[in-house]
This record gives C-alpha cells, structure tokens and sequence, in this order.
C-alpha cells in the first residue's frame, strides 16, 4: 500500500468517525448542553468531504487545476472558524465543569475572556505583515489556532488538577471534550517544531498527525456511546476551601449591604477617663459607707 492510498484512508475513517459521533452528539441532544461543540462538529461533517472532493480532483489535476484555489480558500476559512469555535467550547467545558459554583463560573468566565483577549493581541503581534500577499492566510489561521491551543491545554491541566475538588467524574462528557481537544494541541506543539515548512500529504509526521486526530475524535465516540454518570448535588464541609472560594467570588463586583457608621461622640481618652472616674467614686461611697 502506498503512503498516498494509506493517508486517503486515514482521511476517509476520519470523516466516518465524524458522522458517527455527530449522530451520537445530535440523538443524545448533547448540542443544547455544547452548542459550540454542535456547531463544531457540523462545519467538520459539512466541510470534509467537499474538502476530499477537491483535494481528490486536485490530484487528478481536474479543470486545470482549478481546484487548488477553491480549495485554499475552503480549507482556512474552516481552519480559521474552528479557531474561533474552540475558544467558545472551552468557555462551555469550564461552564459545565463549575456549574455548581457560580460563583467561580462568573470570575473564571472573565478571566478567560481577558486570556483570549491577550492570548490573540500576542498572537497577531507575533506575525509578520511584509509582501505576504495571500499566504498571510495561513500565518493569521496559525496564530490563532496556536493562541487557542494553548487555552485548551490550560483548561485540560486545570480540571486534571482540581478534579477531585470540583466533583468531577472521568466520565464526565466536558471533560471528555477537554481531553480530546487537549490532546490534539499537545501534538500540534510537539510536531511543530519537527515540521518543515513545506510538507507534503504523505510526510510521516502528516501520519502522525492524523493518527492523534483519529484518537481524540475516538475518545468522544467513546464519551458519547457510553452512558455518562449522572451529576449529584455536591455535599461541601461548611470549611470547605473551594466553597469559600466560591463565596468570596460571588461577593466580588457587588456592593452588598451598606452599613452607616456613626462618628464617636468623643476622643476615646476622655471616655476612658470618665470610666475610670466613676469606678474610684463608687470605691470612695463604699469606703465612706464602711466608716
């Protein structure tokens, strides 16, 4: 088997595992609980196989050639809108994952909109905007993709950290999606430093590539065949450090209850001295009652 028939393979079971897990996403209504997540899926069961097509005539060298470009711009305009999605995924796996603190949820929602803000401000600094013509597409896709990227692997190691705190099943489908999306970034770090600039379909590390996308897109088949434990309400001790967390959270932003304090009446020396005053005249009275 060749290289180029192996990797049309890969391309085709991957497109497969996409329909069978957007099925299970949409039977199980899974989408009003991630809507990003639906909307995700979809732009990738819509796009792939116009992409093969195109890819497929590309080869053939159909029209002239005229696939090429159609596909250029199909294949980053996706990449590009998958960026913005998974930015709206993590907020919705951080959401679902807190979503017995609100609290924590409206802080941690704020956060993560200043790291966004910062994360592409670094992103789109970082590119070089001198005689690029058309190829500052795929500068400004990658930027974003990797400012995301690193969003991802964040909210991995946090609900890896405070799993335990949170009450957060393994099974849990939001962290599921967190492990899945995680794991594709850590390959996209690692092999970009391997990766050359121009590389072909068939370089190995394009089958490496693709084997950790067909991983991830297996665990969320996984996730979502299997049925996911329900949620119970967490018990927290009254001493609980995330509970208090929680609750100093939920008080930022607000002004709460106003309190009008008084001015004292006096300078608190001279009080002292009236209290002291009084004790040494009743002593006298009682010496002089004694008497």
């Amino acid at each position: 088997m060749s290289s180029q028939t192996a990797m049309s393979l890969m391309s085709v079971v991957e497109f497969i595992l996409w329909c069978v897990l957007g099925c299970y996403f949409w039977t199980k209504k899974l989408h009003n609980r991630f809507p990003a997540m639906g909307g995700y899926l979809a732009l990738h069961v819509g796009s792939a196989p116009l992409l093969l097509v195109l890819l497929y005539g590309q080869s053939r060298h159909w029209f002239h050639n005229l696939f090429y470009p159609i596909y250029f711009y199909i294949f980053w305009a996706v990449y590009i809108a998958s960026a913005v999605l998974l930015y709206f995924i993590c907020m919705e796996v951080f959401r679902s994952a807190l979503q017995a603190f609100s609290g924590l949820t409206r802080l941690g929602i704020i956060v993560f909109r200043w790291a966004a803000l910062a994360s592409v401000f670094l992103a789109f600094s970082s590119i070089s905007y001198t005689n690029k013509g058309i190829m500052i597409i795929p500068e400004i896709a990658y930027a974003l993709m990797r400012s995301v990227s690193i969003i991802e692997l964040c909210l991995l190691g946090f609900l890896c950290v405070s799993m335990n705190a949170l009450r957060l099943p393994v099974r849990d489908m939001a962290f599921g999606i967190a492990l899945g999306f995680g794991l594709m970034s850590s390959s996209d770090f690692i092999l970009a430093s391997f990766w050359s600039r121009h590389t072909s379909l068939t370089d190995p590390l394009q089958f490496v590539s693709e084997s950790v996308i067909l991983a991830a897109l297996g665990i969320w088949v996984a996730y979502c065949a299997l049925p996911e434990p329900a949620r119970k309400p967490i018990m927290m001790p009254v001493n609980s450090t995330i509970l208090r967390w929680n609750e100093i959270a939920s008080a930022l932003g607000h002004t709460g209850t106003q309190v009008a304090v008084q001015p004292a009446s006096g300078f608190f020396l001279t009080d002292v001295d009236k209290a002291v005053e009084g004790v040494l005249a009743r002593n006298l009275k009682s010496r002089e009652s004694e008497t």
